[in-house]
């Protein structure tokens, strides 16, 4: 019973986020070939049938060669009962219909060679017109003509897409699984650091040599660099810069985006890349895939890393040259944006819960003022995070309220910053047709968050958690923050900033896990670490440093 109600409830959920799109589809087949293209209409004044077996099929007449303005010179036998095309312009839309109509068409398509806009009338005209009108593009009806030939039979429809899209499933997947293993990536590499420790201090006790390692806090001077590569931010100031130095560069990207969006993406290309070979050679090393060396001229090479390198480079500039190709090229940026997530969060560690408060409170204001304070400031109401997000010349569908507009002529490829997870939404059938539509989701959205996972992986390996509480715990949090911003982002009809729900879901945990556990006070100072201050290390009397290793009698 309780199954079948939970199945009543999400069906009405579903039909109920199922909207009625302005794209629809035309239809067109000769009795051989059929083929479809994107048409543009006005649901609330010419509604389509939703389905294709539930379209009327029409013959087409091609009166592309008239405006069809008025009856003069077009005989009423020729249309009736028939759909027609005819060019844009001169007159409106509803004179042209009030026209076609007239003379006994069933339906009426305006071929147009401009931006394809939904067609609209004074309100007096709308109930005047009884058959349905849409705009197609030119281009798309030459098309048909050269592959279908002049005896072409249409049907229109206009599917409704929902707004629950199973790509929203697919991101939330994506950021999810990257802060999981991001933050598990970090806590491994603290758990191997921590051995090491360990297994150094037995070697200076076998060796009783005076320790000359100086044990430095987290928040003493300097950024703190360990032996894995990673680098610790401790110092708040420094957080401030970085937020501020982030709100400089967002700025410059919106007034200088086609000179700094090139920058941007070579500098994505590197850094992926060099993500992507982090993130392989580390998983080859889990798995216990060895490595064949060789050297030339005192050059040792690995042919794992060769190898990975070249798999790396190769995946990079083939993202690289075609970008622009929406199709399937979403698939390797993800795939790229996954690896640099990952990259940046097993290398970029948060020192304490102090840094970690500051960092994300600090992100969640600028996150929040560039999406919904900065439109009051734009020449176009558009937020600067949304302008530099999508690009100021993004091409395809856009869409103020119920308008639409749709190119009619093939545009130029318009450079999108490589800063998102994009997703196609997998039921907009119509508008695909029309423009490729995407899901996305900001890098920051995920390293943002993931960098508090990441310290609270590493916490529970320096207070020896077993069940790992505080990564658990932030990873759920995460994820229910996640589900929150879809949420919204659905029942308002907008993009959200993600880290206005991301921010307190994973604070407001943490600090509770902390509190229950009444390691509150560690979990904010941090732990120290024992780091190398080369400018202090004295030298031994043979003249050379210290580095005893186990078995060498020093």
């Amino acid at each position: 019973m309780d199954t079948a109600v939970r199945l009543v409830v999400l069906s009405v959920i579903f039909l109920a986020s199922e909207i009625n799109c302005q794209e629809a589809i035309l239809h067109i087949s000769n009795g051989n070939t059929e083929k479809d293209y994107c048409i543009v209409h006005n649901h609330s004044w010419t509604p389509l049938p939703q389905r294709l077996d539930n379209a009327t099929q029409y013959p087409l007449v091609n009166l592309t060669s008239t405006l069809l303005c008025s009856k003069a010179g077009i005989s009423p036998d020729a249309l009736t009962g028939k759909a027609v095309v005819v060019m844009r312009g001169d007159c409106s839309f509803s004179q042209k219909a009030l026209v076609a109509q007239s003379l006994g068409a069933t339906a009426l398509l305006i071929a147009s060679n401009k931006t394809m806009v939904t067609p609209s009338a004074n309100e007096s005209e709308y109930a005047k017109v009884h058959i349905p009108l849409a705009l197609m593009r030119y281009r798309d009806f030459l098309e048909a003509q050269q592959v279908l030939g002049e005896d072409m039979q249409v049907k229109l429809y206009a599917p409704p897409h929902s707004k629950i899209d199973p790509s929203i499933a697919v991101m939330l997947l994506i950021a999810v699984v990257t802060v999981a293993l991001g933050g598990y990536w970090s806590g491994a590499c603290e758990r191997k650091r921590s051995e090491e420790r360990k297994r150094e201090e037995r070697g200076r006790e076998r060796c009783n040599v005076r320790d000359r390692l100086n044990n430095v806090a987290m928040g003493g001077a300097g950024d703190n660099k360990a032996d894995s590569g990673e680098l610790f931010l401790y110092s708040p100031l420094k957080v401030v810069v970085f937020v501020a130095l982030m709100c400089g560069m967002l700025v410059l990207m919106y007034y200088f985006y086609n000179v700094l969006v090139y920058v941007i993406i070579v500098i994505f290309c590197l850094a992926s890349a060099s993500a992507l070979f982090s993130c392989l050679d580390a998983v080859m090393e889990k798995i216990g895939c060895g490595t064949i060396s060789f050297s030339i001229r005192n050059w040792n090479f690995s042919v794992r890393s060769l190898v990975l390198a070249a798999v790396c480079i190769s995946i990079a500039v083939v993202w690289g040259v075609y970008r622009n190709e929406d199709r399937w090229i979403w698939i390797l940026q993800d795939l790229l944006g996954i690896a640099f997530c990952l990259n940046f969060m097993k290398t970029i560690s948060l020192s304490n819960f102090k840094i970690c408060v500051i960092l994300l409170s600090l992100l969640l204001v600028y996150d929040v003022f560039f999406v919904f304070i900065t439109p009051f400031f734009t020449k176009n109401g558009v937020s600067i995070m949304v302008q530099v997000a999508l690009g100021p010349d993004a091409t395809g569908e856009k869409t103020q309220g119920n308008m639409v507009e749709v190119p009619a002529e093939p545009q130029p490829p318009s450079e999108k910053l490589p800063v998102v997870m994009r997703v196609p939404r997998f039921s907009a059938w119509a508008q695909n047709l029309c423009a490729m539509q995407f899901s996305i989701l900001g890098y920051g959205d995920i390293i943002v968050p993931g960098l508090l996972v990441a310290y609270c992986s590493r916490f529970d390996v320096l207070v020896n958690s077993r069940k790992k509480v505080y990564f658990a715990s932030c990873c759920i949090a995460y994820l229910l923050g996640m589900i929150l911003t879809f949420a919204v982002m659905l029942l308002s009809g907008m993009g959200q900033p993600a880290l206005l729900y991301l921010v307190p879901f994973t604070l407001i945990t943490s600090a509770v896990v902390a509190g229950c556990r009444r390691e509150m006070r560690q979990f904010w100072a941090g732990t120290t670490y024992e780091v190398l201050d080369s400018s202090r290390e004295p030298l031994l009397p043979e003249g050379r440093t210290d580095n005893c290793v186990e078995g060498e009698k020093c």
